[in-house]
């Protein structure tokens, strides 16, 4: 049979998880296979792009969908479990779990409601195949950089440092790897201190301080950073944040005479993926268009 969509697995793989146990998701996409009876063929059948297997890639959106929705919860790479809320749409599961089902719950309506377009709204609405195309590659992004960003949340205090280290050579910061290793160091609150180049000549300084915070952050820290640029000789300073800022420390960056960089944990795994960090490639589509110069019509 033709393998399934990704909505159509959505219920079965959260009975899976309904064991409670941790599950991995190769053993999963097998279990399922198995279950829709699907043949070797339909197993083997890959995404345009040739670079995944679309039953694996279906299974592997449906783990997402359900995980955004608070129903399963990541407990490592490619490993999950299911959650307290999961379980309990399982004591009176529904015919099925689609995107409809999955409004009902807030983390997931936000989660879609940060994407331009949502899949719930037909491609005919959208006004040309470059639109479609374009909504389709921001969705893939969004969902990357949430994923990104909960990576970011549970590696340890010396990973978060190398990464941070890692980011801003990426960005043109500190020289070299070995310059900006030297220069930031640990803080000792699960968090990055230090003083980086601006450029490759060290022609300025940068202060630089990363949390790996779950609360907002306010204005007494980000007032508590201002202050310690003083300390540092440093005119320019980036506070880096996996969680967020809140209006009051916005604003006072605003108004004070130093400059400084507030960047909440959406930009740092925005950065990470426009810089490669922690990303790697894994499609590329060209897209052509009529060369109306070699037909003479450019002149």
């Amino acid at each position: 049979m033709t393998a399934p969509d990704y909505q159509t697995l959505m219920l079965p793989l959260l009975r899976i998880a309904a064991d409670e146990q941790e599950h991995v998701v190769g053993e999963v996409v097998q279990e399922l296979a198995e279950q829709f009876r699907l043949t070797p063929e339909d197993r083997k059948q890959l995404l345009p792009s040739g670079r995944q297997a679309a039953f694996d890639n279906r299974v592997g959106w449906a783990r997402t969908y359900l995980a955004k929705a608070g129903l399963l919860e990541s407990t490592g790479r490619g490993r999950f479990h299911i959650t307290g809320r999961g379980l309990d749409v399982l004591t009176s599961p529904p015919s099925e779990i689609n995107i409809g089902f999955l409004k009902r719950f807030p983390e997931f309506v936000e989660f879609q409601s940060a994407s331009k377009k949502t899949e719930s709204q037909p491609a005919a609405e959208l006004e040309t195949p470059e639109e479609l195309l374009e909504v389709s590659y921001q969705n893939l992004r969004l969902s990357l950089a949430q994923e990104l960003l909960e990576r970011v949340k549970q590696c340890s205090p010396q990973f978060f440092e190398h990464l941070v280290v890692d980011l801003l050579v990426a960005m043109g910061y500190g020289g070299s790897r070995k310059d900006a290793g030297q220069a930031v160091g640990q803080s000792g609150d699960g968090g990055v201190d230090g003083i980086i180049k601006e450029d490759k000549l060290g022609l300025d300084i940068v202060y630089i301080q990363a949390k790996r915070w779950e609360a907002a952050v306010g204005r007494p820290t980000v007032q508590a950073f201002a202050g310690s640029l003083e300390g540092q000789r440093a005119r320019k300073g980036v506070l880096i944040t996996t969680s967020q800022f809140t209006a009051e420390a916005k604003d006072y960056v605003n108004r004070i005479e130093k400059k400084i960089i507030l960047v909440g944990g959406e930009q740092l795994a925005q950065l990470m993926i426009d810089h490669d960090v922690g990303v790697a490639d894994f499609a590329t589509y060209h897209v052509k268009k009529l060369d109306l110069d070699y037909f003479g019509d450019g002149q």
